[in-house]
Parts: C-alpha cells; structure tokens; sequence
C-alpha cells in the first residue's frame, strides 16, 4: 500500500509536468526521477523548444538527475513516465541503470495521437537486452490519457 501512495505521488509529478509542457506549446510527456523517496529531477518534453528530437521527458529528467548527483549511474532510482519510455528513452534508462520505469500509457496510445513511434515495447527492448530494470505498466492510465485529449484539444495532431 505505501509503495502505490508512493507512485500515485510521482506519476502525479510527471503529469504535472507534462501539463507544463502542454502550456508551452510542447508534446504531452512528462517525467521525473526519484531516489530513496525524494525527488531528485522532473522534466517535460523539450523537444520544439530546444530544436533538439532527442529533448524527451526522460532524457532532459535523466540528463538533470545525473548533474545534480554528481554521477552517470542512477542506480536505486524510479523513473515515472507519463507515457512508455521510447526505445531511445529506455536504452538511456538501462545505460544510466535507473532500477526501475513505471509509466501510464503505452507507446501504441501516443501512436494512435499521431506521434512517431517506434512500437518497440519496453518490456520487448528489456528482454532483447537483458535488462535489470524493472517495468510497472499502465499506472494511473486514465489520467495519463488525459494529457493526449488535452493536447489534442489545443490543436495539435502529431509531433511534426
């Protein structure tokens, strides 16, 4: 029970931070990174911001996470992802070692809003890989759905 308040916490983080990004004209994913129960870095997508394709949640709260702790390895450490991790994100979560990913939607849900996925699975790129990490789907799902409806109503239709 103390580990579920525990996620709905984060993944509340994570969707906050997508609802920023929403406001800032960016794509509907959030992330952050939590260690020993405190929050060590959040991010939304910066992808149109930054003119940079590989600005995603997870790479930028990655990227924040390891400046802050002063290392490359977050080992001991959850990620929260509004949506699954593509495979550029999950490749840069096993390399950083983070122990464990829990997301809301998966990559076919971002398909099906016109993004440009690759449906690769997380758990198809952990088994291929033989990755450590460990992957909680589908939590919180509805409100994770959410931040595509709301993306959507503003007028986008796909990434680019």
């Amino acid at each position: 029970m103390k580990q579920a308040k525990s996620d709905a916490k984060f993944m509340k983080i994570a969707i906050t931070e997508a609802a920023k990004g929403i406001k800032r004209g960016q794509t509907p994913f959030g992330a952050c990174i939590v260690k020993d129960g405190k929050l060590i870095a959040a991010s939304h997508n910066k992808v149109w911001a930054a003119n940079d394709i590989t600005a995603h949640a997870e790479i930028d709260a990655i990227r924040k996470a390891c400046k802050k702790l002063n290392t490359i390895g977050l080992s001991r450490t959850t990620i929260y992802s509004t949506c699954e991790p593509c495979p550029m994100c999950f490749a840069a979560c096993h390399w950083a070692k983070i122990s464990r990913i829990v997301y809301g939607t998966a990559i076919k849900d971002a398909k099906t809003y016109g993004f440009n996925e690759l449906v690769i699975s997380s758990l198809k790129m952990k088994k291929c890989g033989k990755s450590q990490v460990k992957i909680d789907r589908h939590f919180s799902k509805k409100g994770n759905q959410d931040l595509f409806r709301i993306w959507k109503q503003k007028g986008k239709a796909g990434p680019y």
